[in-house]
């Protein structure tokens, strides 16, 4: 990746930068046989001044993405088609919404949108690839792109909203009696065999303290997936490059660290990504991933945590469900009826989902209704 492909000034998201992209490259998170081609979509002047990028790669599987085409490439390849290779849209192995159609702020901005949509379709069917899928894009993007043809999907995460809380004790007050005492619960019985708990960011960030949590995330990402996908050198170079947009939450027992989570910081949000852990306690992965997580939202004045995919099980401790959107230019017209059709209902799914998993909430019903 080009020093020249900064989107520094473009967006405010940690994940599009060029400093966490690069790391992915040069760690060789991606490339050689990974099966992430980068191929990066440049809208450039005439004399070469970059107006707009899109995180492109070339897929020889659907592996690290997190929205789930499987089915579409068993089908195809069954009816004699080739699925792979495709053209991916996203942030490798990152299940974190932000822009993918990058655009240099000003009045041209939805133009160079624009062009970079139209162009995704056209390079698509130009190279022989199946499809071309944007993942985990915004709201307005998805729009645009199913404006220019694209088949739309929706799936859930579980983000917490902070509106305003001075301290934990004042988010545990808007929960429901006997949610607040299961969480107090939790943290108290996750840090009963006598663990601490320290959330390092910046010079803390020393190399100690990622081969520690590096052995978390091969332990715990070996059980899970079989092969985890990030190296210990990316954890080195995002260490160097990115150290103040990290926030490391690590669990200490007995002198030792034994678990820890990863978040990194934009604007406004703190996204949660990878954890792991060498010691299995009652609660801790609650404690370390999701409690840590909010008690620094609301120290730090943050609007919103986002802990990553899936889980249902972050609706009880205070994340509510929130829309994920995806689009996909399909080639072949067979291929692309049969996703549609499949689409339109799962996208009926998804919404009935959300609406019945929100009437859950964990919240008073009070100050529902008082909103």
């Amino acid at each position: 990746m080009s020093p020249e492909l900064s989107t520094r000034g473009f967006v405010d998201n940690p994940f599009v930068s060029h400093d966490f992209l690069f790391s992915l490259e040069q760690a060789h998170c991606v490339g050689g046989r990974t099966g992430w081609q980068p191929r990066y979509l440049l809208a450039e002047t005439a004399q070469g001044r970059l107006l707009g990028a899109a995180p492109c790669y070339v897929k020889s599987h659907s592996r690290g993405e997190y929205v789930f085409d499987h089915g579409w490439a068993d089908a195809f390849e069954r009816a004699g088609g080739d699925y792979y290779p495709k053209l991916q849209v996203s942030v490798p192995f990152t299940p974190v919404t932000g822009p993918r159609l990058l655009a240099r702020p000003g009045p041209q901005a939805a133009g160079i949108r624009d062009a970079l949509a139209e162009a995704l379709a056209k390079l698509t069917d130009a190279n022989d690839l199946s499809s071309a899928h944007v993942t985990f894009l915004t709201e307005p993007e998805w729009r645009l792109l199913g404006e220019r043809g694209f088949l739309q999907r929706t799936d859930q995460q579980f983000h917490f909203e902070n509106p305003g809380y001075a301290t934990f004790d004042d988010f545990l007050s808007a929960l429901s009696s006997r949610k607040r005492k299961t969480i107090r619960r939790e943290r108290k019985e996750a840090l009963s065999p006598g663990i601490e708990i320290d959330c390092l960011t910046g010079s803390d960030l020393t190399e100690d303290a990622w081969d520690a949590f590096f052995a978390f995330y091969m332990d715990t990402g070996s059980r899970k997936w079989g092969s985890p996908y990030l190296t210990r050198e990316f954890f080195s170079l995002i260490g160097e490059r990115m150290a103040d947009r990290i926030v490391l939450v690590m669990a200490r027992r007995a002198g030792r660290w034994i678990a820890g989570a990863i978040n990194f910081l934009g604007h406004d949000t703190l996204y949660g990504r990878n954890w792991g852990a060498i010691e299995h306690h009652p609660f801790l992965h609650f404690e370390v991933c999701y409690y840590q997580a909010i008690d620094y939202a609301i120290r730090h004045k943050l609007r919103w945590v986002e802990a990553g995919a899936q889980g249902e099980h972050k609706l009880a401790r205070g994340y509510l469900p929130h829309l994920t959107y995806s689009a996909h230019y399909i080639s072949n017209p067979g291929l692309r009826r049969a996703i549609a059709d499949y689409l339109e209902r799962e996208r009926a799914y998804v919404e009935a989902a959300s609406e019945e998993l929100a009437a859950a909430a964990p919240f008073r019903k009070d100050l529902a209704e008082q909103e």
